[in-house]
């Protein structure tokens, strides 16, 4: 327990997909930590695991896709929150297609932006990537509930612990 947890706690924020392409090498996670940082020049920051295979690619990569899902898909949630990409080939599992600059694209997301990797930023146990949008779409074209931390409450990380 840390000195941070009896605030987070109260949290219930959105949980993102972030997929990643670099050298031909595909990888994707669940991640729970991100937000626009920035409204004029527009950024979002994305943070990533160290301890994630999606992290690793990531470091090789110019850009990210970062996809919101809608509350009850959980299938996908499990998918890149709960399977580890050093085991599994998460693509093979899902429909996704190239987006700007070949990241990955998940077809199911209701919506999703790639954004170019302006900096990085080192946060303790996750690195924090800096993006500049490139593309957005939301072909869900309206609202919908969202996929958000207390739905993947029971996703046990896919990735080794430390």
């Amino acid at each position: 327990m840390t000195a941070l947890d009896p605030f987070t706690a109260a949290l219930d924020y959105p949980l993102y997909v972030v997929t990643v392409e670099a050298t031909g090498e595909r990888a994707g996670c669940l991640v729970g930590f991100a937000s626009q940082c920035s409204i004029r020049p527009p950024r979002f920051i994305v943070w990533l695991s160290k301890a994630n295979r999606t992290f690793r690619v990531a470091t090789r990569a110019d850009r990210l896709a970062v996809h919101l899902l809608r509350h009850d898909q959980d299938r996908l949630a499990h998918l890149f929150g709960g399977e580890s990409g050093d085991r599994t080939d998460k693509f093979t599992r899902t429909a996704w297609h190239p987006g700007p600059g070949g990241a990955p694209v998940l077809d199911e997301a209701p919506a999703w932006f790639v954004g170019s990797i302006e900096n990085r930023i080192d946060g303790g146990d996750h690195v924090g990537f800096l993006l500049v949008p490139e593309a957005a779409d939301h072909p869900a074209a309206d609202g919908f509930p969202l996929l958000s931390l207390a739905d993947g409450r029971d996703i046990a990380p896919g990735h080794p612990a430390d």
